[in-house]
């Protein structure tokens, strides 16, 4: 088998249990869209600066912080969390690269690991806003780094990553099932466990969905146009 081949295409269609998770051109301009406007609301001091203030105050209230259920929460939070995903990742990527004798699994999440980075950091301190209970009580500030959610955005993406590779590389039904969900589920719990500890307003948690989604697009097609085809060009050169 010539570096970064998988399964027999058909043969591998017939296994899968769900998608490879791919988004669709509509979802990432919806993505955009969403995001876009949820960014010139929050610039321009709109409605949505107003509810994030409202469910702010409303999850202190709650007091999860100083309560018991806190590590059971923060917990969630790193269902987004990079060492957590990257553990899981090296198990996932150090099985493939070893039963197929490619490196296309460990290029695929390096990619989407510089995509993740410049595209949310470049947000981030483009917008510069600050997290909930700044003691500066103030909205935007040069050190803000709180939008959009970087744990939301790295769910989706790299856990997107994760359930592409289970899936492509024909691994169980029970393991893809898991990536499926944790695919689906992971970016939604971590932005409710971010928020309800306050630790990110509401709008940080969608648009870091949103964004995620976005890079996860890029990152299939930056896969599809270059990284595949230079993968299987220098297969059949070393065969």
């Amino acid at each position: 088998m010539t570096s970064g081949a998988v399964r027999d295409a058909g043969a591998a269609e017939r296994t899968r249990v769900v998608s490879i998770g791919r988004p669709p051109w509509w979802l990432m301009l919806v993505a955009l869209l969403v995001g876009a406007l949820i960014t010139a609301d929050l610039l321009t001091g709109g409605v949505l600066e107003r509810l994030d203030l409202r469910i702010s105050h409303a999850v202190r209230g709650w007091g999860l912080r100083d309560s018991a259920g806190y590590p059971f929460v923060w917990a969630v939070t790193q269902l987004g969390g990079r060492g957590t995903i990257l553990g899981v990742l090296a198990v996932l990527v150090g099985y493939l690269g070893w039963r197929y004798r490619t490196w296309l699994p460990l290029l695929r999440v390096l990619l989407a690991l510089g995509t993740l980075t410049l595209g949310v950091y470049a947000v981030k301190h483009g917008t510069g806003r600050t997290a909930p209970g700044h003691p500066d009580e103030v909205f935007f500030h040069l050190d803000g780094a709180s939008f959009p959610s970087g744990h939301v955005a790295n769910a989706v993406i790299m856990w997107g990553v994760a359930r592409w590779l289970a899936v492509e590389y024909d691994l169980p039904a029970r393991v893809q099932r898991a990536f499926w969900w944790l695919s689906i589920v992971g970016p939604v719990a971590t932005g409710v466990a971010m928020v309800s500890l306050d630790f990110h307003w509401i709008t940080d948690a969608v648009v870091g969905g949103a964004v995620g989604i976005v890079l996860l697009g890029v990152v299939h097609r930056l896969d599809a146009i270059v990284l595949s085809r230079w993968v299987r060009a220098r297969g059949r050169q070393t065969a």
